[in-house]
């Protein structure tokens, strides 16, 4: 009898909190400003915000109202966290996450008071992933090693995991990443006799757009495993790997000379501590007036401070160790190792109907996935996919190619 007294005490202090953390999310949620936002719960209805111009708004149905709870104590990733686990959900999740990503006041006031507990922890975890060698390792590992059968599942046939650029309303997923992969390759001028050095492999596909469109030989380097075996069977299925060599090494171990460096979107991978070395690293290795081409998602450069030490969705979930560069950072850091901008274009809008195609195509395979991975692990990667397309959408975050020439040795 104790025992069960003492459960139910426990269920009551539990709803208890559950109710008291909901008054408390409703009182900020009265401030909301940048949409619509209509709550369901327990055969209740509760509408938050102003319509906007554009008509922004969104349908959040609650299962478990530990919801509430979640997001008091945990703020932002608090929320996700509590999608994860199937506490709510959205008519439309990407328009959820637009709302917030345009109102980063009321984003602010959830993060503090007791959300700061939860961002503590964290943080602390966080710092677990240093980007050292060892470290980069296990951190690639985490996302990039989780299965290549997955991935052909979410990508187009040319295994492209970066922002493609589309050409028209009608171009698809595969069109728009081979024209990112020749926007790039035409950026450095590459000819016949030309060595290009590629860090960051992903499974190959620029590699070998640049050996097979422009005759040229390519050095590419990777520390994914999986990456790698996929890269070498297709680069030998393609005929090609006389023009390329595929490395299992970290760019700090690079070696050689090369007249063009390539880096599609993994800058973002090394952490903001790294930048000052990965730039002196593609100096050193790059003759002088050779010319590097970076793809890079970018945040803004109002923002870059704050968000390079904080811990969001991402970095706890999807890309530990990871930090995004603003594109004034980059252009700063890389002028220190003897690089002067050449080009910028952005491509921001282009990577949200990127993701927003990923997620789509993952939707039909939902319990092919579920059934390898579990619910959680779907349920996470729905979230990053609408996460990010939010973002890009609401240009909380960008997407850009720099060129770089290298100027003379001092």
């Amino acid at each position: 009898m104790d025992n069960q007294l003492t459960m139910v005490s426990r269920i009551d202090r539990g709803q208890i909190a559950n109710q008291i953390a909901e008054k408390l999310v409703f009182a900020r949620l009265s401030a909301l400003t940048s949409g619509e936002l209509e709550l369901v719960f327990a055969g209740r209805q509760a509408r938050f915000g102003k319509r906007t111009e554009d008509g922004l708004s969104a349908k959040l149905t609650v299962v478990d109202d530990a919801l509430f709870r979640k997001v008091l104590s945990g703020g932002t990733i608090g929320a996700a966290e509590s999608y994860i686990d199937g506490d709510w959900y959205a008519d439309d999740l990407t328009s959820f996450l637009r709302i917030f990503a345009r109102d980063a006041e009321m984003v602010d006031g959830f993060e503090r008071g007791l959300s700061r507990v939860g961002r503590a922890m964290a943080g602390l975890y966080h710092a677990t992933r240093r980007n050292t060698r060892a470290g980069s390792r296990n951190n690639i590992e985490a996302h990039y090693d989780l299965g290549n059968d997955f991935f052909e599942i979410m990508l187009d046939e040319t295994m492209t995991y970066s922002a493609g650029i589309f050409e028209s309303e009608h171009s698809s997923l595969k069109d728009a990443s081979i024209r990112k992969l020749d926007t790039l390759c035409r950026r450095l001028e590459l000819r016949p006799g030309h060595h290009l050095l590629e860090i960051g492999t992903g499974w190959g596909s620029l590699a070998m757009h640049a050996a097979r469109t422009y005759g040229c030989r390519v050095t590419t380097t990777t520390i994914s495993k999986e990456q790698r075996a996929w890269a070498i069977s297709k680069i030998r299925e393609e005929g090609l790997e006389g023009q390329i060599e595929v490395l299992d090494r970290d760019y700090r171990d690079l070696e050689g000379q090369y007249d063009r460096i390539v880096s599609c979107e993994m800058i973002e991978a090394i952490g903001h501590k790294q930048y000052p070395t990965f730039f002196e690293k593609c100096a050193a290795r790059l003759a002088p007036g050779g010319l590097l081409a970076l793809q890079a998602i970018t945040m803004r450069d109002q923002l870059f401070d704050r968000t390079k030490d904080s811990v969001d969705f991402i970095k706890r979930y999807i890309f530990p160790g990871s930090c995004i560069p603003s594109a004034s950072i980059l252009h700063e850091v890389a002028a220190k190792s003897r690089f002067v901008l050449r080009g910028y274009d952005d491509y921001t809008l282009h990577y949200a109907r990127t993701l927003r195609t990923w997620r789509e195509n993952l939707a039909p395979h939902r319990t092919a996935v579920v059934h390898k991975y579990g619910e959680r692990f779907w349920r996470m990667w729905n979230y990053y996919l609408a996460y990010c397309e939010a973002g890009f959408l609401e240009k909380y975050i960008g997407s850009a190619q720099m060129l770089f020439e290298r100027g003379p040795s001092r």
